[in-house]
């Protein structure tokens, strides 16, 4: 059994292209938590194909675990 590696999947609309920063915070999306990086990337394609027509529309996927646990090294694994 795998070391759970819980992922965070969230989005919406940007205030400016390639920035982070959200037009409006009560609107993000939050699409869900995700037990591997897998999951989660599946999830974040399938809604950022949902917006694709909305250039300032972005998702994220967030590594919980890291925020969770800071002192573990995840640097060069694949499974984040």
């Amino acid at each position: 059994m795998s070391k759970q590696l819980l992922h965070l999947v969230i989005g919406g609309e940007l205030k400016e292209l390639g920035g982070t920063e959200f037009r409006d915070t009560n609107a993000v999306d939050v699409v869900g938590v995700f037990p591997d990086y897998a999951s989660a990337h599946q999830a974040w394609k399938a809604a950022a194909l949902r917006t694709v027509d909305n250039a300032h529309m972005r998702y994220f996927i967030v590594h919980l675990h890291r925020l969770m646990d800071p002192e573990t090294d995840h640097k060069g694994t694949h499974d984040e």
